[in-house]
């Protein structure tokens, strides 16, 4: 079987966004190792960004909705270290703020799903949350609710 021709730029990036979302940067870094001295990088990325192959609203989108178990802290993180345009990092912040409670009452609840018993315990779990990307508020608010719910009803009320 004779070998394959080695792809084009043009190939190499379809071939990685066919795979997943890719901001400009990641994409133009990926291609950048097999890029010549007289490859145009910026027009083919400017071309697949015209023809709507290339999106990074998509992809703020796409890492929003696939982070339900991510604190906003970490979700942001990850897409400015993807190298996203600030402006749209700042428009998904303020969404994943607003939940941000209750998926870290949902991840506790499925983790945990009781409030700590000692000091040791109640460490092991912020830093779980905090590993997750919550913030300290919100993790305070999980910990004092699901406290509240794990004690039984005075009897005598």
């Amino acid at each position: 079987m004779p070998p394959r021709p080695p792809l084009s730029l043009r190939g190499r990036a379809l071939g990685y966004l066919a795979r997943r979302e890719h901001s400009r940067l990641e994409l133009e870094t990926k291609l950048r190792r097999f890029a010549g001295p007289d490859d145009d990088i910026g027009s083919l990325l400017d071309d697949f960004v015209a023809r709507g192959w290339l999106s990074e609203q998509r992809l703020v989108d796409q890492v929003v909705n696939h982070s339900r178990r991510f604190g906003a802290a970490r979700v942001l993180n990850d897409l400015r270290r993807r190298g996203v345009d600030p402006a749209l990092v700042g428009e998904a912040a303020r969404p994943l703020r607003e939940g941000e409670l209750a998926i870290a009452r949902e991840v506790w609840r499925r983790r945990f799903g009781a409030a700590p018993t000692d000091a040791s315990d109640r460490m092991r779990q912020i830093r779980f949350l905090r590993s997750r990307g919550f913030s300290g508020s919100t993790i305070a608010r999980v910990l004092k609710d699901g406290a509240i719910e794990d004690e039984p009803d005075d009897p005598f009320d």
